[in-house]
């Protein structure tokens, strides 16, 4: 099926450094940018990470460098966000976030489902949430309508409670659908809108008089 997505961001241009929201310039610990091909090789540490030893993420063997590569492009060609957040004292990338399509059938186009990764030295320092944030402004300034969050693992509480600090409500939980570490695992669905909390009609050509 041909992809109908709009193109919504230029993918040549340099990435742009954001400070976190309400924060005092002079004492910004994490900075918000746009994520780089050159950021693969950290972001491939902090995901397999994730996939060897937590359950946020439901791939079992961890992909590589080049596939991790070949993954970021193609949502970056696509017009996605994919940002990073960098340690503002050290340059470190400390974690990372995007958001994709959430089913590839057209009339999906319009509904993206996030992803986002901490490295563990990093949890508990507000990352996760200012990530999101970012990338929730993103996608608002984009074409599409609602959000998605697919949480691995209904046991993974902090990333419930983060999604709902952030407008999200849980339409659902598909019980036992994945089984990693010797345990079946839940997935929870969590949703919302972007822009309003009414779905807008997306903007369409207005047909010639006969």
């Amino acid at each position: 099926m041909p992809d109908t997505r709009p193109n919504t961001a230029p993918t040549a241009a340099m990435p742009t450094t954001e400070p976190a929201p309400n924060t005092d310039n002079k004492t910004v610990k994490f900075l918000i940018r746009d994520a780089a091909p050159s950021d693969v090789p950290a972001i491939h540490r902090i995901y397999r990470q994730a996939v060897e030893e937590g359950t946020a993420s439901f791939e079992e063997v961890a992909p590589t460098k080049a596939e991790l590569a070949r993954r970021q492009q193609a949502l970056r060609e696509k017009g996605y966000p994919y940002i990073a957040a960098i340690d503002a004292q050290n340059g470190q990338l400390c974690g990372y976030a995007y958001a994709g399509p959430y089913r590839p059938r057209s009339a999906y186009r319009h509904t993206v489902e996030d992803s986002i990764y901490v490295a563990p030295d990093y949890h508990g320092q507000g990352i996760g949430g200012l990530l999101l944030h970012h990338l929730i402004m993103k996608c608002e300034a984009g074409p599409w309508r609602q959000m998605i969050a697919a949480v691995g693992d209904s046991a993974n509480k902090g990333s419930i409670a983060l999604h709902r600090k952030h407008g999200f409500v849980v339409t659902g939980t598909f019980h036992n659908v994945g089984y990693k570490f010797g345990r079946w695992l839940d997935s929870v669905l969590m949703q919302r809108p972007l822009h309003s909390k009414e779905p807008l009609i997306p903007a369409t050509k207005t047909p010639s008089a006969p």
